[in-house]
């Protein structure tokens, strides 16, 4: 089999190409990737407030990388950064008005790009990729 036909290669190829299509668009915004990960992640939980040690596990990278994407944020008016009231060793990290208006902003994005990116199936046939690359996804948590 050639390289090119092999699932890793060609998962690659999509990932290269969704980050490419949505850093242009984030670029407008002047956000990164793993800027828009933390915002959307934030926005998905209840009462959109994290400790900043749930965003690193989220993120899986290092303490002093997440603080620096948290710090950027905070830079843009889209997260507000606190002390746990009840223990204050613990930072949290809530979405502000903006951030969730830039959520917005960039999920629309997000499903112009998966659009694109799936133009060629069929309903079905996007249904059935989705719950294949879900097994796949899950095998590796």
């Amino acid at each position: 089999m050639d390289t090119k036909d092999k699932c890793g290669f060609m998962i690659k190829q999509l990932h290269d190409a969704l980050e490419k299509e949505s850093n242009n668009m984030l670029r407008r915004d002047g956000l990164t990737m793993a800027q828009v990960g933390v915002l959307m992640l934030l926005d998905d939980t209840p009462g959109q407030e994290l400790p900043l040690k749930e965003i690193e596990k989220y993120m899986k990278v290092a303490q002093s990388t997440a603080a620096g994407v948290i710090t950027r944020l905070e830079q843009k008016d889209l997260i507000d950064s606190f002390g746990d009231p009840g223990d204050k060793r613990i930072k949290l990290v809530r979405l502000t008005s903006r951030g969730k208006q830039c959520c917005k902003t960039a999920e629309e994005n997000m499903n112009i790009a998966e659009e694109h990116l799936l133009s060629s199936l069929t309903e079905t046939e996007r249904k059935d990729f989705r719950i294949m690359l879900g097994k796949v996804r899950d095998t590796i948590k």
